[in-house]
């Protein structure tokens, strides 16, 4: 499973899917940041909405998805990596279809139907995964970079990708998802790895 490790519904209009093009190429071209880790505090603090669309966001986005192809992901929420702000980037193929890619600022899922239970991993989490429950479809309003308003929906992955992303940008890990005995052990886990210096 890669990244997020998460097809969809309904697709978005064009124009909302930015081209894909070749993950190597993207990955090549622009700097790949580090993905913070469990433990580091802005995985666990609630991210700020994006408000001024004058300033130029399209160089985190740019960032933020050369990031997400190298690890590589289906997914990546800004606070990932160290920027405080609601802003996510997923291409459930990782980029290997052209004209999948999602760039969205201050998304909000605004209706949900049905449940998926799946494997689940994060980026953040590298190396551990676990089964968790996300909603079947939803339905999610965000903004593009200029600052407009749409909407999309979508099922399967992109449903569950959508969930762990907004998960990211209020402060919450997919570990907080999981059953009470999972996630404890993990957490243990990476709790001992984080005393030895090797996480």
């Amino acid at each position: 499973m890669k990244g997020v490790s998460l097809p969809c519904g309904k697709r978005c209009r064009s124009e909302d899917r930015r081209s894909s093009r070749s993950r190597a190429t993207i990955a090549s071209r622009l700097p790949v940041r580090s993905i913070l880790r469990y433990g580091a505090s802005p995985l666990t603090t609630p991210a700020e909405p994006i408000a001024d669309f004058d300033q130029n966001w399209q160089g985190l986005a740019d960032d933020m998805i050369a990031t997400m192809y190298a690890a590589p992901g289906v997914g990546l929420a800004a606070p990932q990596i160290g920027v405080g702000v609601r802003l996510v980037v997923i291409d459930i193929t990782v980029g290997e279809k052209d004209g999948e890619l999602i760039v969205m600022a201050n998304p909000e899922i605004l209706e949900s139907r049905g449940s998926q239970s799946e494997e689940e991993g994060c980026l953040s989490v590298p190396e551990y995964s676990g089964v968790t429950r996300r909603p079947g479809w939803v339905r999610v309003r965000g903004q593009r970079l200029d600052g407009s308003f749409y909407e999309m929906e979508g099922d399967g992955l992109l449903a569950r990708a959508f969930a762990h992303e907004v998960d990211h940008l209020n402060g919450r890990l997919f570990l907080d998802r999981l059953g009470l005995l999972k996630r404890d052990l993990i957490v243990r886990k990476l709790r001992r790895r984080m005393r030895r210096g090797d996480w």
